[in-house]
């Protein structure tokens, strides 16, 4: 139950004085429908209305405020004229210019004699002062109102500032009086005002230093919304690691035979992974484990060898990837693992229908299959398991927290297992999976050659394709990606049907084109030609980008490479870093070059290390746009940019954990005042969301 305390910020955004049926859609839009959600919407900048000089003595193109006197209003001869109204401070005249007008209301509202106060940009025009339609023109009895410092804010169509500056002073008498949630030796330790005075202070800028990210009042919200953040992540937490569970401990027969029969050594850090889910696995409770691997660095054996920890337990197991593509490769690559221990695998994806699907669906069910491999076909009621142990979420960003759900309610009290190949931030996997453990592969199989990336302006590119030329001459296969299907006019970039075509007149019959508008079974029929070499050359857009693994394609070739993410960019080399020879990446650019742009490409040029890149990435571009949205409500912030408040992310941490250590229930003073925050910031809905699986 939400504290009553807080009832008067979660009212409509309409019960407020001002707030019509016409500004009522705009205004939920730009804000949310509540209350609370003006709270959050800050201003990015300030006007300074305290420029208050006679105008004997002012100066131009600055904001001014004055109180002056009407002097005369002269009517234009035509409508594309302004209209024009005369007015004095007493030491100099000051022509207000209106370009759209009507001239009676002007007459009735600006009479000759009377005084206003007015505020607007002056401008110099023919040696006169003027002012193009004033910003404010007001009875003289609210010039020291208007002589202040006023907060420009975020808007939108049917939303004016001045609209956002009336709210403002409306939805600030409705905060009530909150307890204290922060320790008071913190607050004094970091200048921080109280949760009320930091809030005014950001609403009612005095300079333009109070806005930025720096300033102790702003830094007090941040870090009112980042502890709520961690908080509720740390409270599921704790609840996760108490879901009971069963304890899988195979003899371990079917993963010696693999290891002796792999080909490879496992390295230490994937040793040191297994060992950590196998501990998982063994224990009382459920497991809830996030996996980071970089490309290549070896998640698939991994996961395989959690999953026969289960088979060897008589259970079954199953492996969710987000596209097709991923799933099959998954599959070819298990099956022949699936051969060496004598398991059953089978593959579940929509496009299996018919007889064939009810056979797999009947296995499942009664037991004769040990892992499934599937895509979102596995989220389907038809899909039954006989006894459901173990589930491995490939790539989970690509998924909502609901569909993880969906398949955890079709085994009983299984372990969830969570990979990625999406280098994640130290940052992101706070806010993100912080309701995970957390485990790290960090080290790449051995023998395995870096690989040499250039940045080549598009203007080279008849020597690149000349050196393409030669290294397919030699037997290498290679990527081209580009970013666009088909043309745009507003993008001058080469479509990958173009580009297709202009390579096919040099390669012929050994180029391929793939790309995502096309149906799944030309896209397996494309794949499979460039896995059997029939194609060495493979055109595609990014949905290369996840898991294709040909181990004999050494280039990768990305044109206008300075339209992608650095995440992306190092997703698509890391295709070519899947067998043991030396590999090369081409960026092709072209202009204009940002200086992000260029920052990009360097550190993909100068930087092999995924952790590294998603950090810098996350400084680059933010991180929604590394993961994708995660459907839960923990990763959206309305104050706290990670990229600016890691500190502050990092204490919050600590912060929180050292809470529930202490008071888990939060019954305490500073527990219940703690409880008030995260319904302010609406964090009991994440939790909800997440206990409900």
């Amino acid at each position: 139950m939400r504290p009553s305390v807080l009832n008067p910020l979660f009212a409509k955004i309409e019960t407020l004085r001002g707030v019509g049926s016409k500004s009522l859609k705009f205004l939920q839009k730009l804000c949310g429908d509540k209350i609370v959600n003006l709270l959050w919407h800050l201003p990015y900048n300030i006007v300074d209305r305290t420029y208050c000089e006679p105008l004997i003595k002012a100066k131009p193109d600055k904001i001014w405020t004055g109180v002056v006197t009407i002097k005369e209003h002269i009517v234009p001869p035509s409508k594309k004229q302004p209209y024009k109204v005369i007015v004095t401070d007493g030491t100099a005249d000051l022509t207000l210019n209106f370009f759209k007008y009507y001239k009676d209301a002007f007459q009735k509202s600006l009479p000759v004699g009377y005084k206003k106060a007015i505020s607007g940009k002056l401008e110099i025009f023919n040696s006169k002062w003027q002012m193009n339609h004033p910003d404010y023109i007001v009875i003289p009895e609210l010039f020291e109102t208007l002589k202040s410092v006023e907060p420009v804010y975020p808007l939108c169509a049917g939303i004016t500032n001045k609209m956002m500056l009336k709210l403002r002073n409306e939805w600030l008498q409705k905060i009530p009086l909150m307890p204290e949630w922060q320790d008071k030796h913190f607050l004094q330790a970091n200048n921080f005002s109280s949760f009320y005075e930091s809030l005014k202070t950001v609403h009612y800028p005095q300079k333009l230093s109070d806005l930025e990210s720096l300033n102790p009042a702003k830094k007090r919200l941040v870090y009112d919304e980042l502890l709520s953040n961690q908080l509720a992540l740390a409270i599921v937490r704790q609840r996760n690691k108490k879901q009971a569970g069963r304890s899988i401990k195979g003899n371990g027969f079917l993963r010696e035979k693999l290891l002796k029969n792999l080909g490879f050594e496992l390295t230490g850090a994937q040793n040191r992974v297994l060992s950590e889910i196998y501990q998982d696995q063994e224990g009382a409770y459920k497991m809830l484990r996030l996996v980071q691997g970089d490309v290549g660095s070896g998640k698939t054996v991994v996961a395989f060898l959690s999953m026969l920890n289960a088979t060897e337990c008589g259970l079954q197991s199953a492996i969710m990837a987000p596209t097709e593509i991923l799933a099959k490769q998954h599959f070819e690559t298990m099956e022949k693992w699936a051969e060496i221990t004598g398991i059953k695998i089978e593959l579940l994806t929509g496009k299996i229908k018919g007889k064939k699907r009810l056979e797999i669906l009947d296995r499942l069910k009664n037991g004769q299959i040990d892992i499934i491999i599937g895509t979102h076909a596995l989220f389907t009621e038809d899909v039954e398991f006989k006894d459901l142990a173990c589930i491995i979420v490939d790539e989970q960003h690509r998924f909502g927290v609901n569909q993880r759900l969906e398949l955890t309610n079709k085994g009983n009290l299984p372990d969830i297992l969570v990979m990625t190949a999406t280098p994640i931030p130290r940052t992101l996997v706070l806010t993100q999976y912080g309701d995970m453990d957390y485990s790290k592969i960090d080290e790449v199989p051995k023998g395995r050659l870096p690989t040499d990336t250039r940045i080549i302006p598009l203007t080279k590119i008849n020597e690149v394709v000349e050196g393409l030329s030669r290294k397919i001459s030699t037997g290498s296969r290679a990527y081209w990606v580009c970013p666009l299907v088909e043309e745009s006019e507003k993008l001058d970039l080469a479509a990958a049907e173009e580009r297709y075509l202009s390579l096919q007149k040099i390669f012929g019959e050994k180029v391929g084109l793939i790309h995502g508008k096309m149906k799944e079974k030309e896209k397996d029929a494309v794949m499979e030609k460039f896995k059997t070499g029939e194609y060495s050359l493979l055109v595609a857009t990014t949905v290369i980008e996840v898991g294709v693994n040909v181990p004999e394609a050494t280039v990768m070739i990305v044109e206008n490479a300075q339209r992608f993410g650095l995440a992306q960019l190092h997703q698509l080399r890391g295709r070519i870093k899947r067998g043991f020879e030396a590999s090369t990446c081409i960026l092709l650019y072209g202009y204009p070059l940002s200086n992000v742009a260029r920052e990009r490409l360097n550190i993909m040029k100068n930087s092999e290390d995924g952790f590294l890149i998603a950090e810098k990435d996350l400084e680059l571009r933010g991180g929604g746009e590394i993961l994708g949205t995660r459907q839960s409500g923990f990763n959206e912030f309305k104050l706290a940019d990670l990229s600016n408040n890691k500190d502050l992310l990092y204490i919050a941490k600590k912060d929180a954990d050292m809470v529930l250590a202490t008071d888990k229930n939060l019954t305490s003073q500073r527990g219940q005042a703690l409880r008030c925050l995260l319904y302010l910031f609406e964090q009991d809905e994440a939790v909800k969301t997440y206990l409900a699986g």
